[in-house]
């Protein structure tokens, strides 16, 4: 990127909460987590001050299906910051004194989560949408399935999973790519080049997960079965979404809080699995407003399947390609998007292609989609008073 003076790099996994067996629950995450404790040349304070010595930042994240070690950094340290993505990787200690306190800090962290409602309820969703899957359990884990990972679950996991063909080392700003390719390969050309075992396929299911024992403000989730990134409906899903609670000019948020009063939170996305993807509609209410709510929410929603408007679908491409284009101005976006798009696609999908895709999708293809979605197996999550008083 001509003219910057920083960097980002990031070590993209496709593995992560859903390549667990249920005795694993929680292992992707605590992998993530257990190694910033130390690898077998640098303590935890070791990698903490190198990065920060050079006034960078190290950081990680674990979803249903990816993992990715991701740092920024000034662009003449771009070295140190491959250096040590690739040492966390590829030569963590798992010491079993950190372990036993690492339980605890995920543990606390489960805790943090069972106690915020806005996102147990998305939890919660994921477990009634694909029940009996990994895909369905949390990827914090649980404390039982922590109790029950030990070190040599931890390095079974890095080599079970961590393999050529899932991996991809993306760098953006001021970046020699020479150097780079050369760093990566001295980095990670001991990793096995065969692909790792293939990931149960997702099933949807559907039905309804109260839960009524926290807060006093009722958070509700109804998803419906949508496209993979692959799929030829994808972007015509993302604009549906878009359209349907993507901003304040949406009708969810016209309906539900601005006409009606009945929610403040309300929004809509769509997002996808490697084979799968996962419509969202969500509010908070207050418990009283909930049933009215909900089915304010179906009624918009089978209501934009069938009358979206060419005005509301302009307006939803304008909002899908300015988030895809601001969010390329920086070296951590475009370092993302190089990641993902390998990944996912197999090669770098370039953002014009992406925005060719969005302008293309029609009317037709908009409500198409909509209304395929919508006629899946609803699966519905409630967290808060009067959550059993809702039907699925």
């Amino acid at each position: 990127m001509p003219g910057v003076e920083t960097a980002a790099v990031a070590l993209n996994a496709d593995v992560g909460a859903r390549h667990e067996s249920e005795i694993e629950n929680g292992l992707a995450h605590l992998f993530e987590h257990m190694v910033f404790k130390g690898t077998r040349s640098r303590s935890a304070r070791a990698i903490a001050e190198a990065i920060e010595d050079v006034g960078g930042s190290l950081n990680a994240w674990t979803s249903r299906d990816s993992t990715v070690f991701h740092a920024r950094i000034l662009g003449a340290d771009l070295p140190l910051a491959v250096e040590l993505v690739g040492e966390l990787v590829m030569d963590p200690r798992f010491d079993e004194d950190d372990l036993v306190k690492e339980r605890e800090v995920v543990l606390s962290e489960i805790g943090e989560a069972l106690e915020t409602p806005d996102d147990l309820v998305f939890d919660n969703l994921q477990t009634v949408a694909f029940p009996g899957q990994a895909l369905g359990r949390p990827i914090l884990g649980t404390a039982a399935s922590l109790a029950g990972l030990d070190r040599a679950a931890l390095l079974r996991w890095r080599d079970d999973k961590y393999r050529g063909p899932g991996l991809v080392l993306a760098a953006a700003g001021q970046v020699d790519h020479d150097r780079l390719v050369g760093q990566a390969q001295a980095l990670f050309g001991t990793i096995p080049h065969e692909a790792r075992a293939v990931t149960e396929p997702a099933q949807w299911g559907g039905g309804l997960l109260p839960d009524g024992k926290h807060g006093e403000q009722l958070h509700v989730a109804l998803a419906f079965s949508g496209p993979d990134a692959l799929a030829p409906g994808y972007y015509a899903a993302q604009l549906f979404a878009t359209a349907l609670g993507g901003g304040m000019s949406s009708r969810l948020f016209q309906e539900l809080r601005e006409e009606r009063g009945l929610a403040y939170s309300v929004s809509a996305s769509h997002s996808p699995h490697s084979d799968i993807g996962v419509l969202s509609l969500y509010f908070a209410s207050r418990p009283k407003d909930g049933p009215a709510a909900l089915a304010l929410l179906r009624d918009v929603a089978q209501a934009t399947a069938r009358t979206l408007d060419k005005a509301e679908l302009a307006r939803a491409k304008a909002q899908i390609k300015a988030g895809i284009l601001m969010g390329l101005e920086g070296c951590g976006g475009q370092s993302d998007w190089l990641g993902r798009s390998i990944l996912t696609f197999g090669r770098i999908l370039p953002p014009a292609e992406a925005v060719a895709a969005i302008e293309a999708a029609t009317l037709d293809d908009v409500r198409r989609i909509g209304i395929e979605m919508l006629a899946s197996a609803p699966a519905l999550a409630a967290v808060g008073p009067g959550a059993d008083r809702l039907a699925a």
